[in-house]
């Protein structure tokens, strides 16, 4: 299997995790920084980091809990102008380790390759999940539409009844 390389790759040996866990602090620098908002078509990641708690779950697998901080230059699509937006999203996902015989995997549960679990990609992931699809400053509004929803109930004869002399 080719080993995928990410942009910012933080790898956690699951057999390193300690009985009781262990937190981990991330940091995406400006050159992965520049990388992710290439990856998820954004005009700039000003900074994207982390303060994640990593525990064994279910006996080989690990329960990774946290928070994602993130400050992204986006683009409006009401004005179509680049505006920052600070971010801030709670992060819980689940790993385990693919046995043999085991039936198919939870729908919520991740699989650890290779031993490990890359906590930048997490974040990453998890930053690009979070955003938002149609991004808009805050308070804009998209007013150029007038909807009339009597016009829904006029007959399309109205217009006929208007030729009609009196």
């Amino acid at each position: 299997m080719k080993q995928v390389a990410y942009e910012f790759s933080r790898p956690l040996q699951v057999d390193r995790v300690p009985a009781l866990g262990c937190h981990e602090r991330l940091a995406a620098d400006e050159k992965e920084c520049a990388s992710l908002a290439k990856r998820f078509d954004l005009p700039r990641i000003h900074s994207l980091s982390g303060l994640l708690k990593v525990v064994p779950w279910r006996g080989g697998g690990l329960k990774i809990t946290g928070t994602l901080n993130a400050k992204v230059d986006q683009v409006s699509v009401i004005s179509l102008e680049t505006f920052t937006s600070d971010l801030e999203f709670a992060i819980e996902r689940y790993f385990m380790s693919p046995r043999a015989g085991q039936p198919a995997a939870e729908e919520d549960v991740d699989i650890i390759e290779n031993g490990s679990v890359d906590l930048g990609e997490i974040l990453a992931e998890s930053m690009a999940l979070e955003l938002d699809p149609y991004p808009r400053r805050e308070g804009e509004v998209f007013n150029d539409i007038e909807e009339h929803p009597e016009s829904a109930k006029v007959s399309p004869f109205t217009s006929l009844s208007k030729l009609k002399p009196d």
